[in-house]
């Protein structure tokens, strides 16, 4: 398997991610793909703590800056308590995939 294989699908309004949240790091940074028991994911480190959702507006930040889109276009729709989150990449579809694709492979 790829390690990229299953690490986002495409969705009706754009692409959810799969990812991975290293918290109270020190740096935001996306650092590549881990394998998990749910299949591969997106590791992103931040800094913020896990508090009143800090962590996930972080990782909203994060990704949305590495993928050059404003931050409303990212979005965490699974897994706010945990680790393990599913996060919402809202735009064109087929051009959302692209640049994820291109990202992704220069990991």
């Amino acid at each position: 398997m790829r390690p990229a294989a299953g690490l986002w699908r495409k969705a009706k309004s754009g692409v959810e991610v799969n990812v991975r949240v290293i918290p109270r790091a020190s740096k935001d940074a996306i650092e590549g793909v881990d394998v998990t028991a749910l299949g591969p994911a997106l590791r992103i480190r931040v800094r913020a703590v896990p508090d009143r959702g800090e962590a996930n507006r972080s990782v909203e930040r994060v990704l949305a800056e590495w993928l050059d889109l404003p931050r409303t276009s990212v979005a965490v729709i699974a897994g706010a308590a945990s680790r393990a989150k599913r996060v919402a990449v809202v735009g064109d579809v087929e051009s959302v995939d692209a640049m994820i694709r291109a990202k992704v492979a220069e990991l």
